[in-house]
């Protein structure tokens, strides 16, 4: 998640670093009301078979909706639910992947233009951002091919 003032952008990134889709809701949105929408979205674009999430995303409704769609929710146990779930080692190693978006997000802000979005609304900040987004894609492809 990169945040902005007044808007936050929410990728689903793939591994490689490659973002699958976006999402601009409001400052103010919890990052966890935009994971069903990215997780429906990923899976109309790809084949996904984890779905790896920190602590923010740690609800039974949003594990459930991944489960429901054939997908693996490896996400961080948020120690305030009281919860004593753990990761098992397999998920843990998984779950280290999970920087991957942490990464992305860092690359968007520092070199792909937006740490400063200088226009307003939400469809010329989406539009901005995508510019950004769709030159970190292929950057992130090109390494991969590379």
């Amino acid at each position: 998640m990169a945040t902005w003032t007044g808007y936050k952008l929410h990728l689903a990134v793939a591994d490689g670093g490659v973002p699958m889709c976006a999402a601009l809701t409001g400052a103010s949105t919890h990052d966890s009301q935009a994971a069903i929408p990215l997780v429906k979205m990923g899976a109309e674009r790809a084949a996904v078979l984890y779905v790896l999430a920190d602590s923010a995303y740690d609800a039974e409704a949003i594990r459930g909706y991944v489960r429901s769609m054939g997908q693996v929710p490896i996400i961080e146990p948020n120690k305030r639910n009281g919860g004593t779930r753990r990761l098992d080692p397999a998920e843990r190693a998984r779950y280290g992947e999970r920087t991957t978006v942490e990464r992305v997000n860092a690359w968007l802000k520092d070199s792909y233009g937006g740490r400063f979005v200088r226009v307003r609304g939400a469809a010329k900040v989406m539009a901005h951002l995508m510019f950004g987004v769709v030159a970190l894609t292929a950057a992130r492809l090109f390494a991969l091919t590379g």
